[in-house]
């Protein structure tokens, strides 16, 4: 990254929401829907608006079904509506059977759906070398979509923390390393996820969840001069 565009850009409340909007969409993904942590989304307003990509057209449509979403939440049966995440959770996100989307970046770019290749490794290896390590290592996939936007929020975070401390050697070596990350991985499988999920999705939130996401990552492709290519499932 060029470093006149640390003089040009607002860093702090970039990095900020970047932290927060790929926190939040990692930790929703990678988690089963359950009332305990979805009843505070509704009741804080989160989908209100984006912290981060908020002039995106997929970000604004995705709030406008989150909103929906929550509405329905509030006055339908939570029973009923959270049998419907549940249903719409397993189908796109659990990896179980012939599912019509996988999580898991790997699965992408072999003719067999295998995990646990070249991709996971490559991940991992990632989040080593900036103090991460997957929550079952070993156990399951690095390469989840959850977890590689939770990395985006952690590099992100140190990235603001090197602002902070007026370190424009380590801010640089951290956004060059958000840059490698998405071009690497989230740029090359996440259009396709997107596109499938949305194509597959039959319910307000994910749907709308998959368009933060993909709104998000059509903002750090043009933050770091890259290009998010949309695919036709």
């Amino acid at each position: 990254m060029d470093q006149a565009i640390l003089k040009t850009l607002d860093w702090p409340t970039i990095l900020t929401g970047q932290t927060l909007l790929f926190g939040m969409l990692g930790k929703i993904l990678y988690s089963n829907p359950e009332t305990d942590w979805l009843q505070p989304l509704v009741d804080e307003g989160v989908f209100t608006e984006a912290p981060f990509a908020s002039d995106q057209p997929d970000v604004i449509e995705g709030l406008a079904r989150l909103t929906r979403w929550s509405d329905s939440w509030c006055g339908e049966s939570k029973a009923e509506n959270l049998l419907e995440l549940k249903t719409d959770h397993v189908r796109l996100l659990s990896g179980v059977g012939k599912t019509p989307v996988v999580p898991w970046e790997s699965v992408y770019f072999n003719d067999n759906r295998l995990l646990f290749q070249e991709q996971t490794l490559d991940v991992r290896i990632w989040y080593r070398r900036f103090g991460l390590q997957a929550v079952k290592l070993y156990q399951e996939p690095d390469d989840h979509i959850g977890l590689e936007l939770s990395f985006l929020a952690h590099l992100a975070s140190l990235a603001l923390q090197a602002l902070e401390q007026q370190d424009e050697a380590e801010l640089m070596r951290i956004l060059e390393a958000q840059k490698g990350f998405l071009s690497r991985h989230l740029l090359v499988w996440g259009p396709l996820w997107c596109s499938l999920m949305l194509e597959h999705a039959r319910t307000d939130f994910y749907q709308g969840i998959t368009l933060l996401v993909k709104g998000a990552l059509k903002e750090m492709a043009s933050l770091h001069d890259l290009v998010f290519r949309e695919v036709d499932p």
